[in-house]
């Protein structure tokens, strides 16, 4: 067999086979490695590189090899989820740098970290002033996770009594010009709603990129000609706009009318439509 072809079906086996063992290993090995899958990611692949250009080996010792080194990863793994002695030994525990606003600097000689490297950390974070911060640990996988002091952090809702409403991932109902039947049944719309929609935002199938239909049951549609204007969802500001109207309305008919028992109803019910304006406004405005 000529060399070149040789190379060729090394490499597509070999190809293959990496795949296939990296998806065995699961998505930790593509994301962030501990000292031990580093080290292992490495040899496997090195091991590869040796197998396919290395014509005058048997190309099933390499295969041999990377599958052994898989195994031992993948076991090391499922060795760290039962026992924490040996996880902390393999992957290592979290080295705190910043406490009460204050940088710790034995910890930062232990992993060999200046304060220039833990300012760019810090930067990364959109934090800029060590005194902002509570507590930074550097993690096992190499990121800094760091929470600022209580009166650095931003508001939320939460802080200021705000209900609001809960988030639903988007469906994409329209990808490429095409309608895609189950997120739109997801969605709980219908193919003639969509069609609706569409006209209503002077649109045609063939001119959406994508289109997502939103938890508010809001259409938002991407077009293919980026200078074309499309106009925003109005729906819920229109809704939250006729209920402050009819709001209005009912105190303006209680100041109007002379009859004491219509005067008892209309301020009745405009009481009832400001507390219910006062639950969706949330729900409304976000």
């Amino acid at each position: 067999m000529p060399s070149w072809l040789d190379i060729i079906i090394r490499s597509f086996v070999f190809l293959a086979l990496l795949f296939f063992m990296t998806k065995i290993l699961g998505k930790k090995q593509i994301s962030e490695l501990s000292f031990f899958e580093y080290v292992s990611g490495i040899t496997i692949g090195s091991i590869a590189g040796e197998a396919i250009t290395g014509l005058e080996k048997n190309m099933f010792q390499g295969m041999m090899a990377i599958i052994i080194f898989t195994l031992a990863t993948l076991s090391a793994d499922i060795l760290a989820l039962k026992s924490k002695t040996f996880r902390d030994f393999i992957e290592g525990k979290g080295t705190v740098f910043i406490k009460d606003g204050k940088v710790l600097e034995e910890n930062l000689k232990k992993e060999k970290y200046s304060i220039d490297e833990l300012s760019a950390l810090l930067r990364q974070k959109d934090i800029y002033r060590v005194a902002d911060v509570e507590f930074a640990v550097l993690e096992p996988r190499g990121n800094l996770s760091a929470l600022l002091k209580k009166e650095h952090q931003p508001l939320t809702p939460k802080d200021l009594n705000l209900q609001m409403p809960n988030e639903k991932e988007p469906q994409t109902v329209i990808m490429d010009g095409s309608i895609l039947d189950e997120p739109l049944m997801y969605s709980g719309k219908s193919r003639g709603w969509l069609t609706l929609e569409l006209a209503k935002l002077g649109l045609t199938l063939e001119n959406v990129f994508i289109g997502q239909v939103d938890s508010y049951g809001e259409l938002t549609v991407d077009v293919y000609d980026d200078k074309l204007q499309i106009p925003s969802p109005n729906q819920r500001p229109l809704l939250l706009a006729t209920l402050k109207k009819t709001q209005v309305d009912l105190e303006i008919f209680s100041l109007e009318t002379n009859d004491e028992s219509a005067k008892v109803m209309y301020k009745k019910n405009a009481k009832l439509v400001q507390e219910t304006i006062e639950k969706l406004t949330p729900y409304l405005t976000s």
